[in-house]
């Protein structure tokens, strides 16, 4: 199989440094030095022609007559010289590069074009030679198990198991001179400056499968291509833990919303929403960076979010509990049985209750039969341990009594944080702690703090899981009707459609709305509430007023043709001297909706210019944009993710039963939320949307007003491509038919395919897995599980066959995947039929299908890796039309390849 095409970036065999120099603060000068002083063991080339020897190396004019293996390149020369540069490369073989020279076009220089010239320049020589480019204007990247430093930074980094990826290059630096002294180490550091070729997506692509690397730490400014960041990142934190540090959290979305939901929505609401759905974990300052990777790489797992508090301090515990509450991390209620077990225990002072203050003249003693009975209560699913050195209280003995107590767990092991505050005479019983690997901490808060991420973590990896599909309601929308009348919106040059066409379009997908006739005058106004019966409301038809209530455009519960004929034309002749600018249509007059005891919510679509579309539920009303109650999600939804969104919301509290309001109907409201769901899949030239007031009440659901907005133009796309997410394929389920008359499901594979897939591969015999894997296994590990059922549908594909017998569940009898290369137009694929199928023509099924699909999805080339002893693989692939290739760097293994 190829290795990773950013493998020779952070393994190099050799590293040239072109520019390097021995003048004093010059770049390529400290490039140089730190490569020296990290001890890299692979070849250090320096290029310049000026000279024959740099620091004490021999220094060589080009890479042309190069006798020594390269892979990576770092240039710290003028960026007029960085094209030449990257063509020697490219005849040389070096397959990676780092630009730390700016001059790329960045904001403010004088000549961008030349800039930009010169950049489009470089990436097109790039693509030529297979080449991938870091930077430009970066810090470069750091390895240090390998004794790789290939920056300008004054700094040494210590090996450890933390990646860290960043945008800033002087945030590197800050957080390198950090951890050096606190003895914090990393696997990787890469600083992705400009990011004209390399960016977020494509490193942690890599990091996601590297071994060195236990967590990743991200600093995010900015990002140009959601799907692509998206997707490396959800690769990324399936496989292992992600904490994100994003600056800029105050950054206004939008200056002049002409919607509610616009109004209320800015760029970090919808990226905390595009994390969330990420499965990561998002902090605030460094030092919960570092605290968030601590626990997420300690292996801790959770079953609940019941927390203890159990100190010798009353004044700490409320510390912790103040901070419990600000991160709605729950209290643990002690049953019965523990506070009986704790009363024979301890003092009769102690606080019976949570916190737990077993008093400050704690012994070791007391601390370990506290903690013991607190473990073994079953409400209690997550404990802080807490210390203050009070002169009764030897530190490191209730140290020693709590990590025996820890130790002695079996099965299931609940989490267990310390937190030995103070210094001088806490240390020892910290460093035990360390060398225990129980967790500590210095401070109440921070100890909360990181069990809050553990608890987010988990919250987000449930999320991470969810695959909903484009189509998710028992009846078909009309998606042709809808398209044919924003097409007439569109036509008649209008970008905001009118009341009753954004009802039709919300009918269109089921979405129930109130009745609506248009009155072009008072009279008609009568004559229209006659036929639909009273009470009705009356609101103003005109386009470019937005919000009709603050311009005087809205009346409710008009009971009476009389009273109907009077409030129009008070509400006409008002709106007209107003805004004599306005166009009017007239009136349009609905029938009040009868919900029972109505709540007002409100349902929204936005679109951020980075993550696409985005979904807004919350209290709704014309108080909206005072309460500022709303949560936010990407699409496409399903039953769990429209659950979390809704439980975010206060909007959530008024939807139960409350007073003499019974709870509102909750199915009609999920199916809505899926509805909206669906249409904004379905319709991708929908900029916008405003269900405000959304009225849910126990009788039904119903969209009272409601607003649609166009994109600027017509998208012309793939399908689901204006979404950061993509939706399950369910349109790709297939039966087939073999030669044998049986019948076979095939779909795409799911995250819940997880344990079939795994009976599936030890179902496999010994010969088939070898040729499947080309090495011996017996099953897949963890990891393998992970990549190969919770795949990322935009980037790869696995379908699997399933058989369904007359007794019993359905079994998975083959597989067929693939996975694009970075290159976008090639894909590495596999395919493996259980031994007993063979011979019955699944797999020339499998293969078909999986062709169709890749052709759909724009793969140019399809390729995969055999072993020469794999007779039926290559005859089923000459059957299907590919050619065999020798591979020169696997003498047991031919490629097979096909055009598509």
């Amino acid at each position: 199989m190829a290795g990773h095409i950013l493998q020779p970036m952070f393994n190099p065999r050799g590293v040239a440094v072109f520019g390097a120099s021995e003048r004093e603060g010059a770049v390529g000068t400290m490039v140089l030095a730190n490569l020296v002083e990290a001890g890299f063991k692979g070849a250090i080339v320096p290029v310049n022609p000026k000279y024959t020897q740099v620091q004490g190396l021999p220094c060589v004019p080009d890479l042309l007559h190069l006798d020594q293996p390269v892979d990576l390149a770092v240039i710290a020369t003028p960026s007029v010289s960085v094209p030449g540069i990257l063509r020697q490369c490219g005849m040389a073989g070096v397959k990676s590069a780092v630009i730390l020279s700016a001059g790329f076009g960045e904001g403010g220089e004088a000549d961008r074009s030349e800039g930009k010239r010169l950049m489009r320049e470089s990436l097109e020589l790039a693509q030529q030679f297979g080449m991938r480019l870091m930077g430009p204007n970066c810090l470069g990247v750091m390895r240090p198990c390998i004794g790789l430093n290939a920056t300008f930074s004054h700094n040494q980094a210590l090996p450890g198991k933390l990646a860290l990826v960043s945008q800033s290059g002087a945030l590197v630096t800050a957080v390198l001179d950090w951890a050096q002294s606190r003895g914090v180490g990393f696997s990787a550091i890469a600083s992705t400056g400009d990011a004209a070729d390399l960016d977020f997506g494509d490193l942690l692509d890599y990091l996601a499968l590297d071994t060195q690397t236990t967590g990743i730490l991200l600093y995010i400014e900015g990002i140009k291509d959601a799907r692509h960041f998206l997707s490396g990142l959800r690769a990324a934190a399936r496989m292992k833990p992600v904490i994100v540090l994003k600056s800029a959290r105050h950054a206004a979305g939008s200056k002049a919303a002409a919607t509610h939901t616009g109004a209320l929505i800015g760029a970090d609401d919808v990226f905390d929403a595009a994390l969330t759905r990420a499965g990561v974990v998002r902090v605030e300052r460094i030092t919960q960076w570092f605290s968030a990777a601590q626990i997420l790489a300690s292996g801790l797992g959770l079953r609940g979010d019941q927390l203890l508090i159990l100190t010798n301090g009353g004044g700490p515990g409320v510390m912790a509990t103040d901070r419990a509450a600000d991160l709605n991390v729950p209290l643990a209620k002690l049953s019965d049985a523990t506070v009986t077990a704790l009363n024979a225990a301890l003092p009769a002072t102690w606080s019976h209750g949570n916190p737990m203050d077993i008093i400050g003249d704690a012994t070791a003693e007391r601390y370990e039969t506290a903690l013991r009975l607190s473990l073994a209560d079953p409400g209690v699913d997550m404990i802080i341990v807490m210390l203050t050195p009070q002169a009764m209280t030897d530190p490191t003995a209730c140290a020693r009594a709590v990590i025996d107590v820890v130790k002695s767990q079996t099965g299931y092991k609940k989490p267990v944080l310390a937190c030995w505050m103070g210094e001088k005479l806490v240390n020892e019983a910290r460093d035990m702690f360390d060398a225990a690997n129980i967790p500590q901490f210095r401070s109440p808060e921070t100890a909360v703090e990181a069990l809050s991420y553990l608890l987010a973590h988990r919250r987000n990896q449930q999320l991470l899981m969810q695959t909903p599909g484009p189509a998710l309601s028992e009846q078909y929308p009309d998606v042709a009707g809808a398209r044919m009348i924003l097409a007439a919106a569109r036509s008649a040059g209008r970008k905001v459609l009118t009341t009753r066409e954004s009802k039709a379009i919300l009918n269109a997908f089921h979405i129930p709305t109130t009745q609506t006739i248009l009155a072009r005058d008072a009279d008609e106004a009568m004559l229209a509430a006659e036929s639909l019966g009273f009470p009705v409301a009356l609101k103003i038809s005109a386009p470019t007023l937005t919000h009709k209530t603050d311009v005087g455009g809205v009346r409710l519960n008009v009971r009476s043709v009389q009273t109907t004929r009077q409030q129009a034309q008070e509400m006409l002749d008002r709106v007209r001297a107003q805004h004599p600018e306005a166009q009017i249509e007239g009136i349009t007059v609905e029938r009040m909706a009868e919900v029972g005891h109505a709540r007002e919510l409100l349902l929204g679509v936005t679109r951020d210019p980075v993550f696409g579309p985005v979904i807004a539920f919350g209290m709704g009303g014309i108080a909206v944009e005072v309460l500022r109650d709303r949560a936010l999600a990407l699409p496409p939804l399903n039953g769990l993710l429209i659950d979390r969104l809704i439980a975010q919301t206060h909007a959530a509290r008024m939807l139960g039963p409350f007073r003499d309001a019974p709870a509102v109907d909750r199915k009609s409201l999920d199916q809505i939320l899926m509805q909206v769901s669906e249409l904004v899949c379905e319709l991708p030239e929908v900029a916008g949307i405003d269900i405000n007031p959304l009225l849910a009440g126990e009788l039904s659901v119903v969209a009272v007003d409601a607003r649609i907005e166009l994109t600027e133009r017509m998208p012309i796309q793939e399908p689901y491509a204006h979404l950061a997410i993509h939706p399950y394929p369910a349109s790709f389920q297939r039966e087939i038919v073999l030669d044998n008359g049986q019948v076979i499901k095939v779909r795409p594979i799911r995250p819940e395919d997880a344990e079939i897939e795994q009976h599936f591969v030890r179902g496999l015999s010994e010969e088939t897995r070898y040729f499947r894997f080309m090495r011996m296994l017996n099953e897949l590990t963890p990891e393998m599980l992970v990549r190969f059922t919770q795949i990322d549908y935009d980037r790869e594909m696995a379908f699997i066959a399933l058989y369904t017998p007359a007794v019993g569940e359905a079994v998975e009898v083959g597989v067929t995947r693939y996975s694009l290369e970075p290159d976008g137009e090639s894909a590495e694929f596999a395919l493996v039929v259980a031994d007993e199928w063979h011979g019955r023509g699944l797999g020339s099924h499998l293969l078909e299908m999986l062709i169709d699909y890749a052709r759909q999805r724009g793969v140019r080339y399809l390729f995969g890796d055999v072993l020469l002893q794999n007779e039926p693989m290559r005859q089923l692939a000459a059957r299907t039309g590919f050619s065999e290739q020798v591979l020169e760097s696997d003498k047991d293994a031919i490629r097979i390849m096909r055009r598509l």
